[in-house]
């Protein structure tokens, strides 16, 4: 089978060992404990600082993109509002003239009261 690097830049494969149970096995058991510098520990103490760190700032980031969008919406919401009002006004002002006016037959508006005996 011929690959496309030419042989001094083939790695090894992996090697795998396992336990009878099919449990991965370490090839240093205990590296990482007793291999750490202070160094290493000083980094990974400040990648996840720097971690926390860059999750606060998104979830900030987040909440300021969440207000202003509500910033944008609200001028919207209010000015529907205000038409809504006025046209119901309006309705309401046009229908109070018809039936104080004696026009309500020819209006259309017909108003019905049901009295209990």
């Amino acid at each position: 089978m011929d690959h496309p690097h030419p042989p001094r830049h083939r790695r090894p494969p992996p090697l795998l060992d396992l336990t009878p149970d099919g449990e991965f096995r370490d090839a240093t058991p205990g590296a990482d404990a007793r291999g750490a510098s202070a160094m290493d520990r000083a980094l990974a103490r400040i990648g996840g600082v720097a971690l926390l760190l860059a999750l606060a700032a998104g979830g900030l980031l987040l909440v300021s993109l969440a207000l202003l969008f509500i910033g944008l919406l609200l001028p919207v919401v209010v000015v529907a509002g205000a038409v809504g009002a006025a046209s119901l006004w309006w309705r309401l002002r046009r229908l109070r003239r018809a039936a104080a006016g004696g026009t309500a037959a020819a209006s259309g508006l017909r108003v019905v009261v049901i009295r209990p005996r």
